[in-house]
């Protein structure tokens, strides 16, 4: 499996965090998707999965496997997923070297 999808280690313990809390077991892995909308074009859609399904590229980084499709990999290459709980903190970040801009919120941006 390739790291094509870094995760930063606050985002790593918070991923096992919510996986806990929300009552998913080790076989859920996160799946990152694109999907059109948002106010840039484009949106981030963050989940837990225990299903791959046929073209989902599987990488994995710091024991935390993410799953990806085949549509949204070319918009994800190079992206780390990190995590801020500071007083500005925004929860999930998507580091994406591939946007050529983004929205004040960060979970919307245009390539």
């Amino acid at each position: 499996m390739h790291t094509m999808i870094q995760v930063s280690d606050k985002a790593k313990e918070r991923i096992i965090q919510l996986r806990k809390q929300e009552g998913y077991s080790e076989i859920h892995n996160i799946r990152v998707s694109v999907k059109g909308g948002g106010c840039s074009g484009l949106m981030y859609d963050l989940g837990f999965d225990d299903h791959t399904t046929p073209g989902d590229q599987v990488f994995e980084d710091k024991g935390v496997k993410i799953l990806v499709d085949k549509k949204s990999l070319l918009y994800l290459l190079g992206t780390t997923l990190e995590f801020s709980d500071g007083l500005n903190g925004k929860g999930f970040q998507f580091i994406n070297p591939n946007a050529t801009r983004t929205c004040g919120c960060g979970e919307s941006f245009a390539v």
